[in-house]
């Protein structure tokens, strides 16, 4: 009996990927707008050092620690319902943050966004699942959302610059609200509601440990970033990683688990989600030395900052948008591998990099660094939704945007530590006598302290100290992009190999069975039932709406 073809994606739900799209752009840009409005929002509100931190740092870290459980929430509840939720409490806690009169407030209300951000993020990519049956509509609709998180991470700064010239620190915030409004009113009408339809209970326990995991991990990283590897930061990492363990043996017991470990069995689910997650983490640790460079040793503002990297984000989304074409005529794995290829060839470019290389060969080299990417992220992201069944879409969308977190927290550790240790080495054996002691601390710190401190020295001895530090950060710099350059020639090698032969099914297949000996109160298995209804709900959302080929 010969599998009837998928159903091909109508205009309706075209329209519903535009509608997906507007809260990825969103989220982008709360992620990297606020770094430009902390000067007036200090001024303001006058937060000390560690409620500054809060308010960068914990959008993110609520972010990640939520949305495997909001992707299960969104499989139990239905997805559509909970991304209208989540878009409606979203603007609200933008709104709240826009206005929040305190420090603690606005901690408050930037914990909240990210709450509401992660039943926004596995929810619009778990929609693509139900919505894009056919294979290679699938790919364009997922380079489609990829691209417009890379769109919303570029106009963070310029948008973000334009409002801070004209109107008050929590302007930035404002920006959310109307998406919101347009979320709520038009994803009833153009998306449709997918959901598990026979859901276990949701262990509130699981939660609480995949919560305490993610948080751990990321913070442990971050501070490792920050400050190079020291005890008390590889004791919150270490002591994540033991609670991950516990989270993962009990899923291993439990009849309706959280996450799912059998689909970790999946070759292509779990090739895909380590490609992508990697790619994130060079790209990741790359972008936190140059966008230092651009900002202290170059002495750019944050807005032409923003500007010199549009170029590689337009060549990001080329790529992006050109891999579903070209994985019609070219296996994913090559093309995959390819496109690594080419990101190493432009981390191999930033090693060549000096002091006053200037703007053009930073924007030769996150151009190529980004038109490789492209591809990876693309057909990586699509193979993960892929390979799983629909009934799971939540979760799996849920655990690549994790493993993304993840990647991006652990490259600017990794790299971002080798890099900084090379820097403060150098400035320690390099710095000219007589500078105060307060500056030769700020100087070991970061080089953004550096260069605050020179600014306060006489001219002279304030000048040597910039040279020095924008020397030392040129030298991290180099080193990062060639560890970045042999990693990601590793990555291609792996991806060509681990995934060659693989190609994302129409309708996701159940992923493999637990070998024989394990327990068997393990997650059972419910395909034809709910297949079938799956398939009902899908049929009477595309009736009476015209095909779009």
């Amino acid at each position: 009996m010969v599998a009837a073809a998928p159903a091909r994606a109508t205009t309706r739900d075209w329209l519903g990927l535009a509608v997906l799209a507007l809260p990825t752009v969103v989220i982008a840009i709360s992620m990297t707008v606020l770094n430009l409005a902390v000067p007036k929002l200090s001024a303001d509100l006058r937060p000390n050092s560690t409620q500054l931190l809060w308010i960068i740092d914990v959008y993110g870290f609520v972010i990640s620690g939520f949305l495997i459980t909001m992707g299960n929430v969104g499989d139990r509840i239905g997805r559509r319902r909970l991304m209208i939720w989540g878009a409606g409490a979203f603007g609200l806690s933008s709104a709240f943050a826009a206005f929040a009169p305190s420090a603690e407030l606005l901690i408050l209300a930037r914990a909240l966004m990210g709450l509401t951000a992660a039943t926004l993020m596995p929810s619009t990519m778990s929609l693509i699942r139900t919505i894009f049956e056919d294979p290679r509509q699938r790919a364009v609709a997922v380079s489609v959302w990829i691209s417009s998180f890379t769109a919303g991470a570029v106009l963070g700064p310029v948008v973000g610059g334009a409002l801070l010239e004209r109107f008050w620190w929590g302007s930035v915030f404002l920006l959310a609200v109307p998406v919101a409004v347009l979320l709520v009113v038009l994803g009833p009408i153009l998306l449709p509601e997918q959901r598990d339809p026979e859901p276990g209970p949701l262990d509130f326990l699981s939660a609480g440990l995949l919560l305490a995991t993610v948080l751990a991990v990321v913070y442990g990283l971050k501070q490792i970033a920050a400050s190079g590897v020291n005890l008390p930061a590889v004791a919150v990492t270490v002591a994540g990683i033991v609670v991950g363990v516990v989270f993962v043996r009990r899923q291993r017991v439990l009849r309706d688990p959280l996450l799912d470990t059998r689909l970790f069995a999946n070759r292509a689910f779990t090739a895909s989600l380590g490609t992508t997650a990697l790619a994130i983490a060079a790209s990741a640790g790359m972008q936190f030395f140059i966008s230092q460079y651009l900002q202290t040793v170059l002495g750019l503002s944050p807005l032409r900052a923003g500007l010199v990297v549009v170029p590689s984000a337009v060549a990001s989304i080329t790529g992006t948008m050109l891999a579903p074409m070209l994985a019609r005529r070219v296996p994913r794995a090559y093309l995959m591998a390819f496109g690594l290829v080419v990101s190493a060839l432009g981390m191999g470019v930033l090693t060549q990099i000096s002091a006053d290389s200037g703007v053009g060969i930073v924007i030769a080299a996150t151009v190529m660094t980004s038109l490789g990417f492209g591809p990876t992220l693309a057909l990586g992201n699509d193979l993960v939704l892929g390979s799983v069944p629909v009934r799971q879409a939540g979760a799996a969308s849920a655990i690549s945007e994790t493993g993304a977190d993840l990647g991006l927290a652990l490259g600017i550790a990794a790299i971002g530590s080798a890099g900084m240790a090379v820097y403060r080495g150098e400035v320690a054996g390099n710095l000219p006598p007589g500078i105060p002691p307060q500056a030769v601390a700020a100087a070991h710190d970061t080089v953004g302290a550096a260069f605050a401190a020179a600014a306060r020295l006489p001219a002279e001895l304030g000048e040597s100290l910039r040279l020095v530090a924008g020397e030392a950060f040129t030298h991290g710099l180099r080193l990062a992009a060639g560890i970045g350059t042999v990693g990601v020639l590793g990555l291609a090698v792996a991806v060509a190999l681990l995934l060659r032969g693989v190609r994302p099914a129409a309708h996701g297949s159940e992923p493999p069975k637990e070998p024989s000996g394990q327990p068997s109160e393990g997650p059972s298995d419910q395909p034809d039932k709910s297949e079938k209804r799956e398939e009902n709900e899908l049929l009477n959302h595309r009736a009476d709406v015209p095909d779009m080929s």
